[in-house]
């Protein structure tokens, strides 16, 4: 499972990024977005190995928004918290897990992938032209100190 976890986890991200760099150096600048996760930033059970690979993501963004940075690339993140999908539907599908899943969300709901669309595009649009190296969390409050 680490194997194939770190392949779709951080060598995708590795792969995507080598791919895009020489066209964004081409027109003279762009922006990446990674999409990470909150179980990057905090310890959740049963998340070991998802989580060390999302805070390898979170490392990478930032490192290369060092290195890129003076080539008016900028890198950043998004860090989403429980967002209803069919990858998270161990965490909210049963009634008991629900309930769990919700008393950790101050906001009380579980985000919708659409949650994260001003997010993403705020990092990747002009209005952060001056924004790199950034984490932009987005999860209902999930990471200010209530239970997981």
């Amino acid at each position: 499972q680490w194997d194939k976890t770190f392949e779709v986890n951080v060598k995708g991200y590795v792969h995507a990024i080598r791919a895009c760099v020489p066209l964004m150096r081409e027109r003279g600048g762009g922006a990446i977005v990674n999409v990470a996760s909150v179980a990057g930033l905090v310890p959740h059970g049963g998340l070991g190995v998802y989580g060390v690979l999302k805070a390898a993501v979170l490392m990478l963004t930032r490192t290369l928004a060092m290195d890129l940075a003076k080539e008016n690339i900028r890198v950043n993140a998004v860090a989403p918290g429980l967002i209803q999908t069919r990858f998270s539907e161990a965490l909210w599908v049963q009634p008991e897990a629900r309930r769990r899943a919700l008393a950790a969300i101050p906001q009380g709901r579980i985000g919708q992938p659409e949650d994260l669309t001003g997010a993403v595009l705020y990092l990747a649009g002009d209005a952060a032209k001056f924004t790199t190296g950034a984490v932009l969390v987005v999860d209902g409050g999930q990471t200010l100190g209530g239970a997981y």
